[in-house]
């Protein structure tokens, strides 16, 4: 049902109590069809595992026949009211009605829709407002929050990352959508445990994506698709760790909280192409408000790359031949990168040393991915919010 962001990104409302159940308690693999641009696993609804995208007609077919497992070019789709077979070709509109359809389309239906699109609905244009030049941040809303980007420990980044152990573990081709989901909050989450303490009833959890104005919400997301793996907790599926000496696995939100208050860096190592898909600004911010100073993978997707600079959080790669598992690593190491407190260039060799848990250590080489000057200015401010305000309160000085 629905189009855009309605079905892309979870929108589309829960499925009955007796699907839902009937799915988690047989670990069954069901399918989904959809007409946006994103088919990651959970991604339209956390027990839909398999999606393919199809054009919006195509989505209808396959509505109408139920079923992912049929070939449309010879299957019917169902049977009208006599019995007969119905088919694709049956159903599917010929270029003159389509041509019909598009000579309805005229410049008044847009004028009529978006003639007073600024001017808002009644909800909009009743809203109590207080004026002044600034937003007056209610402490106890649950969407919208005043961030805390510009507090001082987010401000700099000039000391070596020493004894960090590692948040998580990852795989090949994590996405920004494993990192940070943007979807309906699951109600055994660190989210929902949040909402429910402030008040909000399950019936209005809403979506994560709904909810990015508030970063207490986002930050328990973080990490927390229930479809990630993260190799710390192999025996577990979703947002998982083991903190440092252990064995009990927790949240990562929990663990990465737990370090945050005991001031311990983090680092969260990972495969190839690590934060594939959407540009998703909050796999960049969460990852920063969990206390994790620097990424490890063997390759980054772009923007990804970009956005975590931006946030102040450094990205290395691994030397060409070297990953996490030719270091043999199972999430008790920790990480010294050293090399920080000097002059940066950009995409600069930084030594490291890998601290093994049974007193052995191991020295390698980690490639900066600070790109180019600019970005390694961006980072040493503590990224590009803090870097402006720096630009911006410097020349107000002068």
């Amino acid at each position: 049902m629905g189009y855009g962001c309605t079905t892309c990104i979870g929108n589309s409302g829960p499925l009955p109590a007796a699907v839902a159940d009937t799915i988690a308690r047989n670990d069954l693999v069901a399918c989904g069809v959809l007409s946006g641009n994103r088919n990651f696993e959970g991604r339209i609804h956390p027990l839909v595992k398999a999606n393919w995208l199809a054009s919006p007609p195509l989505v209808v077919a396959y509505a109408l026949a139920g079923t992912t497992r049929i070939d449309l070019s010879q299957d019917a789709l169902g049977t009208d009211k006599n019995g007969d077979p119905v088919y694709l070709r049956d159903i599917w509109p010929s270029n003159a009605e389509i041509a019909e359809v598009v000579q309805t389309v005229n410049s008044d239906m847009f004028r009529k829709e978006y003639g007073a699109v600024f001017d808002g609905g009644d909800s909009w244009r009743n809203i109590e407002v207080s004026g002044g030049a600034s937003y007056a941040f209610a402490e106890d809303s649950t969407y919208i929050q005043l961030p805390p980007f510009f507090e001082e420990q987010y401000q700099g980044n000039r000391q070596n990352i020493l004894a960090a152990p590692m948040l998580a573990m990852l795989g090949d081709s994590v996405t920004t959508d494993h990192i940070s989901p943007a979807g309906a909050i699951p109600l055994d989450s660190p989210a929902a445990m949040y909402l429910r303490d402030h008040g909000v009833a399950e019936s209005e959890f809403n979506s994560y994506g709904s909810r990015r104005g508030n970063h207490q919400v986002m930050m328990r997301g973080t990490f927390g698709n229930i479809r990630i793996r993260n190799e710390m907790t192999p025996e577990l599926e979703g947002g998982y760790t083991r903190s440092q000496g252990q064995s009990e696995p927790q949240f990562i939100y929990d663990a990465a909280m737990d370090y945050v208050a005991r001031g311990i860096s983090t680092v969260v190592v990972g495969g190839r192409e690590y934060g594939t898909g959407s540009s998703r600004d909050w796999a960049a911010k969460g990852t920063l408000l969990l206390g994790v100073k620097a990424v490890i993978v063997e390759s980054f997707e772009r923007i990804h790359r970009s956005n975590l600079v931006g946030m102040g959080v450094l990205p290395l790669q691994f030397m060409p031949g070297e990953t996490r598992k030719t270091l043999g690593l199972n999430g008790d190491e920790t990480f010294d990168i050293l090399g920080i407190d000097g002059k940066l260039e950009p995409k600069q060799l930084l030594p490291a040393v890998v601290h093994y848990p049974d007193g052995k250590q191991r020295e390698i080489q980690l490639q900066s991915r600070l790109d180019t000057l600019v970005e390694v200015e961006y980072y040493r401010a503590g990224g590009v919010l803090t870097y402006v305000l720096n630009r911006i309160t410097g020349e107000a000085r002068q």
